[in-house]
């Protein structure tokens, strides 16, 4: 009987540190027992990098037939390295890690029983309590604001580490939107569903690649890709601040025609024009970033350019 296979799909960036050490331990995952059933397949999607990454890959590549990539002609980001490992993968199901060795390869065989168990979508979350308190804190106003505003339910700490059934990745391939933001498609999926809590380990190479600016419009594209909420929160703006104005014109105009007072006050008024033009800047912040959304997708570029690959 033919073993069923297990794609493993790693997103990289300047990790050519973290190649080796990664294949190794799930060389060891895999020889267990319990997996020696399974045929691993490990895609590495190499999203630009401009060190020795893809010719670390290469070297394992010699010794290890399990070994596979793809090449970008430059960095497209995380989320469309993601695509382009799902896109290619045929195996029988699907997991997906980072290759900063964060996420732990020993972790798989409790991803692997739950699919057995029936589960075509394994999630993980991660264990907050141990990580840094501005972690924790950005953490929690993500996923609060995603939850509040969004349509959709995330988990706090989800992360994109997971294990997806075929019909899973079958499913995801008819996605073309722009941009990308796979926690909350999964979401939105449905499919029988189960998480894992893990605890992320200590990165051992190299830098984070998720800036501040990067968490940041991370955060803005889980919002905007699915509600529409914020939209009808500057309407309501919108609205509340045109009545009170309207109010503020009646009450100007039974001063001046109706008493003796003065409206005085250059300073409250200079303040409120203030208020109102930042309010207006933000209104039309939100409406241009929905714009933004269709002016990118309606030119249909390719979701990411493939400078060379070896799937096997």
């Amino acid at each position: 009987m033919k073993n069923k296979t297990i794609g493993i799909i790693i997103p990289i960036m300047n990790e050519e540190g973290n190649i080796s050490a990664i294949v190794q331990r799930l060389d060891k995952v895999f020889t267990e027992k319990a997996m020696s059933i399974y045929d691993p397949y490990i895609l590495f999607i190499d999203d630009g990098s401009s060190d020795n990454t893809l010719k670390a890959i290469k070297t394992i590549m010699e010794n290890n037939k399990s070994v596979h990539y793809i090449s970008f002609s430059r960095n497209f980001g995380h989320q469309y390295a993601l695509k382009a490992g799902l896109d290619h993968v045929k195996t029988d199901c699907a997991i997906c890690m980072d290759g900063d060795l964060q996420h732990p390869p020993e972790l798989i065989p409790a991803l692997v029983k739950e699919w057995e168990n029936g589960h075509e979508i394994v999630n993980t979350e991660r264990d907050d309590k141990k990580t840094g308190f501005f972690k924790r804190i950005t953490s929690m106003m993500f996923y609060g604001l995603v939850n509040k505003l969004g349509e959709i339910k995330i988990s706090q700490g989800s992360a994109d580490f997971r294990l997806m059934d075929r019909a899973v990745v079958d499913a995801l391939s008819n996605f073309n939107e722009l941009p990308l933001f796979y926690r909350g498609l999964i979401s939105w999926l449905g499919f029988k569903t189960v998480s894992i809590k893990y605890s992320p380990e200590q990165r051992s190479w190299g830098k984070t690649k998720y800036s501040l600016k990067k968490m940041f419009s991370f955060a803005i594209n889980g919002i905007t890709s699915f509600s529409t909420k914020p939209l009808r929160i500057a309407t309501y703006i919108g609205l509340f601040i045109s009545l009170m104005a309207f109010a503020f014109g009646i009450y100007a105009l039974y001063t001046k025609f109706f008493t003796d007072n003065a409206i005085e006050g250059w300073t409250s008024l200079a303040i409120l024009l203030s208020f109102l033009s930042g309010i207006q800047l933000f209104i039309l912040g939100i409406i241009g970033e929905y714009l933004g959304k269709l002016f990118m997708a309606q030119k249909a570029r390719p979701k990411y350019i493939i400078k060379e690959k070896k799937l096997g």
